[in-house]
């Protein structure tokens, strides 16, 4: 298998490379590992054929080149090491993937017998992204679905609550594999991720009902929540315990255990407790933090909390 897009350019070669330019030369990867096909003008299919195990993601092209230091789809990173297959659908633009050239390649999928090739079955997205992996799962038999801080639809007859994507509300969230709940209940299982501070993320979610849906609520991360996975090794263990259907929404949040250690959910931590006025809080969690690593910013925020309890009882 290929490693990684970097054969022949540097990192700031590809950094700088026009999309057109990367697009090439992901075709020329994709067709080494099984193959690559444009969808219409907004959306290209990416088959790596390994193994057993299908992972299906659905990722975009700014995401990609933005998060990727190889500029590599996120899902080759996540099947490399396991020598699953990985099916990418990806977006050119802010599409929602509600186009034409979309539902064909996956009725085609269906008609093939496709998904019916594979023991295990995975789909995986993240916002726009995540919306996606819901829609489309229901074209493969007993799958499991991890979405991230999905969206049920954009429809405005149903999501009006939901004015944070103008541009995408103007597209078709009615006609082929449109409302997302409904097309998740023959999925043997839906694990979806967000922040409930969020509110519209929480109203989506909420939209998902069902014995086979299992919310998981990541406190603090608020929209860096796809990336904190991905960094904490978090989404690589999510995946594959769904391929091993070892997973649980209590195994969900042991995963998520690890955040204790991750800095941009700590740092997110102490503000909130600071903005909170809890000086209690705010001297346990920046004793922790600092005991363990050198911490500047919570070695002064320990410093205040404990000034600022002296102050308490002194006055009290």
């Amino acid at each position: 298998m290929q490693d990684d897009l970097s054969a022949g350019n540097s990192k700031a070669d590809r950094v700088g490379m026009p999309d057109d330019a990367w697009l090439s030369q992901l075709e020329e990867i994709g067709d080494e590992r099984g193959y690559f096909e444009p969808l219409g003008a907004e959306h290209s299919a990416i088959l790596t054929d390994e193994g057993r195990t299908l992972l299906v993601t659905f990722e975009t092209v700014r995401d990609v080149r933005d998060t990727s230091p190889l500029q590599e789809p996120l899902g080759w990173s996540l099947v490399r090491q396991n020598g699953w297959s990985n099916l990418c659908i990806l977006a050119h633009t802010d599409s929602w993937f509600r186009d034409r050239a979309v539902y064909g390649y996956f009725d085609r999928l269906i008609e093939d017998g496709f998904f019916e090739e594979f023991d295990k079955v995975i789909f995986y997205g993240a916002g726009m992204c995540g919306y996606a992996a819901a829609a489309f799962s229901v074209v493969a038999p007993e799958v499991m679905v991890i979405a991230v801080q999905p969206q049920a639809t954009l429809d405005p007859s149903r999501a009006e609550f939901d004015r944070r994507f103008p541009k995408a509300r103007r597209r078709d969230f009615t006609n082929r594999y449109h409302y997302a709940p409904e097309m998740v209940e023959m999925a043997r299982g839906v694990f979806l991720f967000f922040d409930p501070a969020i509110t519209e993320d929480t109203v989506h979610a909420a939209m998902f009902t069902g014995a086979h849906i299992h919310p998981i609520h990541c406190r603090h991360f608020g929209s860096t929540l796809p990336q904190a996975l991905f960094d904490m090794g978090v989404l690589q263990d999510l995946i594959e315990h769904a391929a091993q259907d070892t997973i649980t929404s209590v195994g969900c949040y042991h995963a998520l255990r690890v955040r204790r250690l991750y800095r941009p959910y700590l740092r997110r931590l102490l503000a909130s407790v600071e903005a909170r006025g809890k000086p209690l809080l705010v001297k346990w969690l920046a004793a922790f933090v600092s005991s363990g690593q050198h911490a500047p910013r919570f070695q002064q925020a320990l410093e205040r909390a404990e000034q600022a309890l002296a102050e308490g009882s002194l006055t009290s």
